[in-house]
């Protein structure tokens, strides 16, 4: 086994992988957009294949919730087997009137109630941002697919429930998109480990008007992410 919480081979994994926090997430992407896919991983149940996309080997790997499960994963799928590209292909909580049910967020930075960050950086504040050339290809292949998404700041939050309407308020407040509990981490870690990193979030709830996705459309719909991150992985 190359890692403690992965028992794949070392050259199971592409360098470019699709992570994603549910596992039926992962293993409905690897059936149904990826060929000669095979599973690689299942320590945990932490689900991980690897396929071809437009004879491109792509890994997809699940990461579980919240920052600490996901900077475990990232910090073996780097450092183990030599990953340099990923993209977060994710969910979020949509904030303001302009974000709908299945909207697509594309994160360009990450603010976070987590001291994570701060723990890497010598407690300074870190300012999390995607990979530049990430973040306009992603652009671009958006609206080249006419696909409806939003860039711009998320925030990472440790607490998935307490949060109380003036803490929604002042995230409106300061213009930020969607709130996840990933995101910060994974921006943090790129500039550390030295990788290229996006995250790409399926809005499946709104924070205002209680609309939400079910669990099987969590799992199932998110074709334009899905899409938009394949596509950003031939790049």
């Amino acid at each position: 086994m190359v890692s403690l919480h992965i028992n794949a081979k070392k050259k199971d994994f592409s360098n470019k992988v699709i992570i994603s926090g549910d596992p039926l997430r992962v293993k409905y992407i690897a059936k149904n957009f990826l060929q000669s896919s095979c599973k690689i991983n299942s320590i945990r149940l932490m689900l991980g294949y690897t396929g071809y996309y437009k004879d491109k080997k792509i890994s997809v790997m699940s990461h579980g919730m919240g920052m600490p499960s996901l900077s475990i994963y990232i910090h073996e799928l780097v450092n183990e087997y030599s990953v340099r590209k990923i993209i977060r292909l994710g969910t979020c909580g949509g904030i303001g009137k302009l974000v709908k049910i299945k909207d697509v967020i594309i994160a360009m930075g990450a603010s976070t109630d987590s001291s994570i960050n701060k723990l890497r950086f010598n407690n300074y504040n870190f300012t999390a941002i995607s990979d530049f050339k990430m973040l306009y290809n992603a652009y671009q292949i958006s609206k080249k697919n006419h696909f409806n998404v939003h860039i711009g700041n998320i925030f990472s939050t440790d607490i998935f429930y307490g949060q109380d309407e003036n803490f929604f308020n002042l995230l409106k407040k300061f213009k930020i998109l969607g709130i996840d509990m990933e995101t910060a981490a994974l921006y943090s870690l790129s500039a550390e480990l030295n990788f290229k990193a996006i995250s790409i979030c399926t809005v499946s709830d709104c924070i205002f008007t209680k609309e939400k996705m079910s669990f099987k459309d969590r799992e199932r719909t998110l074709y334009n992410a899905t899409k938009l991150s394949l596509e950003l992985l031939l790049r």
